[in-house]
């Protein structure tokens, strides 16, 4: 079921939306291999420590884009994220022509610069992969919020936190 804002798309756009819908779940050839990272960022989470957080997080987006096949892109762990009357901003995606494409994420809420906790930020993250891999692994023409993608965003956690609705991985 499209979410509402579907009904103002372009033809093309729709389309678009369709075809991203139809793709539920991304499968990680080896994802044993990028568990080491998901640690690492559990750590430097609980250490709050920005650097050792963005070279997880860093580490981790690699390994997703090299076991699919596309391009990186250069993740950035900003301290505080910003804030409007809308809300706060969780990550940014910005795709780039001929540069590696931006993933932004922000370690500490905005209003009461605590440490974001380590399931939301590692989701962010994700959510921020999914955008970039709509345009280089599945070839999409743009990037758009639909239930295919948010379930993309979910399988790619699980495969990385085995058993997470039971309780595994913690941040210290």
């Amino acid at each position: 079921m499209p979410f509402a804002y579907f009904d103002r798309l372009s033809a093309r756009d729709k389309a678009i939306y369709q075809r991203s819908d139809r793709v539920r779940e991304i499968q990680l050839a080896h994802p044993e291999l990028l568990r080491p990272f998901v640690e690492a960022l559990v750590t430097a989470l609980s250490r709050q420590e920005r650097k050792g957080v963005e070279a997880a997080a860093g580490y981790l987006c690699r390994g997703i884009t090299e076991m699919l096949g596309v391009p990186p892109a250069t993740v950035q762990v900003l301290a505080v994220r910003p804030s409007s009357g809308g809300g706060e901003l969780h990550g940014l995606y910005t795709p780039a022509a001929r540069r590696p494409a931006v993933i932004q994420l922000w370690m500490r809420t905005a209003r009461h610069r605590r440490v974001v906790a380590f399931r939301t930020f590692l989701r962010t993250l994700l959510h921020e992969v999914g955008h970039h891999l709509d345009y280089h692994h599945f070839k999409l023409a743009d990037s758009f919020h639909t239930e295919g993608f948010f379930r993309r965003e979910s399988s790619l956690f699980h495969q990385l936190v085995p058993g997470a609705d039971r309780g595994a991985i913690r941040p210290a």
